[in-house]
């Protein structure tokens, strides 16, 4: 659309699975009466030899069910892939990571393990309380997880969101970092499912204007928001790169609402010494354009759904989009 990348330059992919050994994937589960499903962040530096990747948590409303979040906040890591659902079903997909982990090389004696599970609540277009992901789609999306291209919109745990009055989803991006005289690559991924008016590059695109029909009121005001990082960053700067993401739902127009559950996960596959402070500043401002970007993104690829008790998220309609950015001076 030609929203400039901002201080950084997007990655090749522009997706989250630019970071080496980040892989995505997806369980989607559509019927008259389901829109859900089950989204997989799988870093392949979590080996039998290497347990434990470092990880910087960021709480923006805690008004949600972030299973693993005492321990990684506490320690600093995450020993496992994470997973984005249903708040419902949060809980059933804790165990099915946990259960398949467990089955894996270098687990045979394992006695604690701290899976990490996000959610947002897609009661809106799905029947919550069936609370219908199963261990089969846990393993799916686990099973199915790839580099290169990422799926975006109502796909996985996106399948259900709606976010700004639109069909909301899961969107990506990415973004390449210079931290002293080297170079990085950023990625994020999210989930949206939060309420407020949406704000493309400063331009306000209200669901109440662009939309013929009424604009979709979601269950619940939440988002979760994951980047990963091949720099080298320590835990303590990785919740600071995670806050940054937090920072960045404003920019898309949230009204962080009292009951919305605002959380960012931010981890690093690096190995080499962590960079001082001094030098982050372009890896704080990137963080926010690629979460602004990938919260955008979500919105941007998600279709028309119309689910459970008939009611309807609808996708952002672009040409009008593209009309505003025009009138705008983004263009």
């Amino acid at each position: 659309m030609g929203v400039p990348s901002g201080s950084a330059p997007r990655g090749p992919g522009n997706a989250i699975t630019d970071v080496p050994g980040v892989r995505i994937g997806h369980c989607t589960l559509l019927t008259d009466t389901l829109s859900t499903g089950v989204t997989a962040i799988v870093p392949d530096a979590l080996t039998a030899s290497r347990r434990r990747l470092p990880a910087g948590l960021a709480v923006g409303n805690g008004y949600g069910k972030l299973i693993g979040a005492t321990q990684l906040q506490e320690l600093g890591v995450i020993e496992t892939p994470v997973l984005l659902t249903s708040t419902l079903s949060a809980f059933k997909a804790a165990d099915a990571l946990l259960g398949y982990l467990l089955e894996q090389p270098g687990h045979e004696t394992t006695t604690t393990l701290n899976p990490v599970v996000g959610e947002t609540n897609d009661g809106y277009l799905s029947d919550i309380r069936s609370r219908p992901v199963s261990d089969e789609m846990v393993r799916a999306a686990l099973q199915s997880a790839a580099s290169g291209p990422v799926a975006e919109g109502g796909v996985g745990a996106g399948a259900g969101t709606v976010a700004l009055g639109y069909k909301g989803g899961i969107g990506t991006s990415s973004r390449v970092v210079s931290i002293g005289e080297a170079q990085y690559t950023l990625g994020v991924i999210v989930q949206s499912n939060y309420s407020g008016t949406l704000r493309i590059d400063g331009v306000s695109m209200p669901a109440s204007d662009l939309l013929a029909e009424e604009p979709a009121v979601g269950v619940g005001n939440s988002c979760m928001i994951v980047v990963a990082t091949d720099a080298p960053l320590d835990a303590r700067q990785l919740g600071r790169i995670a806050n940054r993401a937090i920072f960045a739902l404003r920019a898309t127009g949230s009204d962080y609402a009292e009951g919305s559950g605002d959380y960012a996960i931010a981890f690093s596959v690096g190995d080499d010494r962590a960079p001082d402070d001094g030098l982050l500043s372009a890896a704080f401002l990137a963080t926010m354009e690629a979460t602004e970007e990938a919260l955008l993104n979500s919105i941007l690829q998600a279709e028309t759904r119309q689910g459970f008790q008939g009611r309807t998220a609808r996708g952002i309609p672009i040409d009008q989009v593209v009309a505003r950015l025009r009138r705008g001076g983004v263009q």
